[in-house]
């Protein structure tokens, strides 16, 4: 019976633990567009070096409009986010000359899951890993999906956590304001 007890105590904190982290709710917040998107070391899949500025308002990439999805491999609401923007990706693209930069936060040891799920899905994104958690802590945020807006600058103009169905929608409303200005 105190086992039984135990372990409904633990299947407890470990679900509501998991909730507090992978929102499916929405919270966004918008920003003045002062704030630079830091240049912070990253990896890509193959576990190269780079900094994130070198996707984003670097000399190549200048003038576009870019979302930045930080997600998990064992996030689903992360995935779904992403499936929904994938449907419209290429139109984005054609119309509004934007990116989309993908970021897992998945640990080290876990990225080995990252790459299968990038293939099986199909995503044509820029496809980074902040696996030492060093943009995630930057950035300051607790809960994913977690969404960045950059202007054609390099500046966040919009930050939005959880994905509800829709919120595609919403997030191209914003860069198209954010592409006719």
């Amino acid at each position: 019976m105190r086992l039984n007890k135990f372990l409904l105590a633990v299947l407890f904190l470990s679900t509501f633990s998991f909730s507090l982290f992978s929102q499916s709710d929405d919270q966004a917040v918008r920003h003045d567009g002062n704030q630079k998107l830091p240049d912070t070391e990253i990896r890509t899949l193959d576990g190269q070096v780079t900094n994130l500025t070198q996707y984003v308002g670097s000399d190549a990439e200048k003038g576009k409009i870019t979302v930045i999805s930080l997600w998990a491999s064992w996030c689903k609401p992360c995935q779904t986010e992403l499936d929904a923007i994938a449907d419209l990706y290429d139109e984005w693209q054609e119309e509004y000359d934007m990116q989309l930069i993908a970021i897992t936060i998945d640990t080290q040891r876990a990225l080995a899951k990252v790459k299968p799920i990038v293939e099986s899905k199909g995503w044509e994104y820029i496809i980074l890993s902040d696996a030492n958690q060093a943009l995630k802590n930057t950035l300051n945020f607790q809960s994913i999906p977690h969404t960045l807006l950059v202007d054609q600058n390099g500046n966040i103009v919009d930050v939005h956590s959880g994905y509800s169905p829709g919120n595609e929608y919403e997030l191209e409303d914003k860069i198209k304001v954010l592409f006719n200005q």
